[in-house]
Formats: structure tokens, C-alpha cells, sequence
């Protein structure tokens, strides 16, 4: 194989290899924004369930014991 031909092969790899990391970029940075909405939506969630939870559950009345 020529030098000629080696280094096209290499240029045409090289623009493959940039290619392929421009779209894993992009696919992290989507997924990245995806993750972001749902730890948003379990940090909402969650809120709402201790909420529903604090009124489900009854206040313990302060009382003495049936012994005293």
C-alpha cells in the first residue's frame, strides 16, 4: 500500500472516529437531559408522598397511661 493510499485511509478512519464521537456527544447530552426531567419528577414525587404521608398518619395524643 501506497503512503498515498495509507494516509487517505487514515484521514477517512479519523472522520469516521470524529463522527461517531459527535453522535455519542449528542446521545449522552440527551440522555443527560432525560435523567435531569426524571430525578426532577422522583424529587416531586417524593415530596408528595411525605406530604400524603404526614396526613395519613394520626397525631399521638399525649396522655398518661391507664396504670396512673
Amino acid at each position: 500500500m501506497s503512503d498515498e493510499a495509507r494516509l487517505t485511509q487514515l484521514e477517512i478512519l479519523a472522520a469516521e472516529q470524529e463522527k461517531t464521537i459527535s453522535e455519542l456527544s449528542q446521545e449522552i447530552a440527551e440522555q443527560w437531559k432525560t435523567i435531569d426531567k426524571l430525578q426532577r419528577k422522583l424529587d416531586a414525587l417524593t415530596e408528595r408522598f411525605l406530604e400524603l404521608e404526614e396526613q395519613a398518619s394520626p397525631d399521638v395524643p399525649v396522655t398518661k397511661p391507664p396504670h396512673w
